[in-house]
């Protein structure tokens, strides 16, 4: 059995879905690795390192997608990739399916059996596997990072002979695995922290990193998914949440934004006119910045972008933030990976699919042609 690992394609991808570290686990599965030459050195691992560790190394561009009977990638092929994947073969990576469904059939009109890792279920078993969960811890510690640089003032208090310097005050709306990080990074570095989130049970873990639950008459017992998402509001509850967050967005110097509801456009939480009602040098870090949507949390962010409003406002819009720090990123991701391909790969070098074992079956995308996981067949056909 072949593995193959690409290098990424995409602009700003330091990544590898792959590390040294892991390739001597592989190996010890029975399989060969092929990894696509300049595949780690975003992540600071050279071509050397994953011979050293076992690797054969690929010289010809994109010649992973065509040699390997499993290919690990991080995003969705390309057209030509995926025309390029022999008939038949698997696919694991972040797929993004429901955003790319041409890709999705490309792939069906291939036979390839594809698996999106961000589907993992939240269940016990499945946890070493969560790439959501890993790649979102770094995402909140990058942006409570991010948004100490572009603020003006100092996180800590500070007592000296010049004088009492106030700390920081940072306010971070959604508490999921990003945002407390996020609370946890900011409280580390010494600012006062502030949370909210739709999902009440949450209250407690954002106490036991250091910050202060904000609590609101909108929220609701019920928000959240048996999955643990947060579900997707009303339009009525949203506008009053809104109303009654203002004052905690508007006090704050920083606001590190990140609620999300899975497969959806992030839920608008910081319209335009409270962004004018902050003060000059206040900071918006929104980590649900989305491309398609045209924004994040924030109405005014701009994806893939840092710009200051004509009001003096920073807003971080920078999309993929773990790659910013991709050594330790890629460890997690490289982590994740194995411990899924552990399942496909039982260790005798062939590989055994249960498309009846509660995670393949949460993650399968594509199979023997046919698109078969539920949602992705309906924004397929939609």
């Amino acid at each position: 059995m072949k593995i193959a690992v690409p290098k990424q394609s995409r602009q700003g991808e330091t990544r590898v879905p792959v590390v040294p570290a892991v390739i001597k686990k592989l190996t010890g599965l029975g399989v060969t690795v092929l990894v696509e030459s300049g595949a780690g050195v975003g992540a600071h691992h050279s071509d050397s390192d994953y011979e050293q560790a076992g690797a054969s190394i690929l010289r010809e561009a994109d010649s992973a997608w065509s040699q390997g009977e499993v290919v690990v990638a991080i995003h969705p092929p390309t057209p030509d990739q995926a025309a390029a994947m022999p008939e038949g073969c698997v696919l694991v990576g972040m797929l993004a399916p429901l955003k790319n469904p041409q890709i999705v059939k490309a792939l069906a009109q291939r036979k390839v059996t594809s698996f999106s890792l961000e589907f993992m279920p939240r269940i016990t078993r499945a946890q070493p596997m969560d790439v959501l969960s890993s790649q979102a811890n770094v995402s909140g510690y990058v942006s409570a990072v991010l948004g100490a640089e572009a603020c003006p003032k100092m996180f800590p208090m500070m007592i000296t002979a010049a004088g009492t310097i106030a700390p920081a005050r940072v306010f971070v709306l959604g508490a999921g695995v990003a945002g407390l990080q996020a609370i946890a990074t900011a409280k580390r570095l010494g600012a006062v922290v502030e949370a909210y989130d739709v999902r009440p049970v949450v209250r407690e873990q954002v106490l036991s990193v250091g910050g202060r639950f904000i609590e609101l008459p909108t929220t609701r017992p019920d928000a959240q998914t048996t999955g643990g998402y947060a579900k997707q509001q009303s339009e009525e509850d949203r506008k009053r949440q809104v109303e009654l967050m203002a004052k905690h967005v508007s006090a704050a110097d920083v606001v590190i934004a990140t609620a999300a509801v899975f497969g959806k456009e992030p839920p608008l939480l910081i319209p335009q006119d409270v962004v004018n009602q902050m003060k000059p040098g206040s900071v918006i870090v929104d980590i649900a910045a989305d491309a398609a949507a045209g924004r994040g949390n924030c109405a005014a962010t701009k994806p893939g972008e840092r710009y200051t409003t004509d009001s003096g406002v920073v807003i971080e819009g920078s999309a993929n933030l773990p790659a910013r720090v991709p050594v330790h990123s890629s460890q997690l991701l490289a982590n994740n990976v194995f411990a899924f391909l552990k399942e496909i790969l039982p260790g005798e070098g062939w590989l055994k699919l249960d498309l009846e074992d509660e995670i393949q079956k949460a993650v399968l995308i594509t199979h023997q042609g046919n698109v078969v996981h539920t949602l992705v067949l309906g924004a397929v056909s939609g």
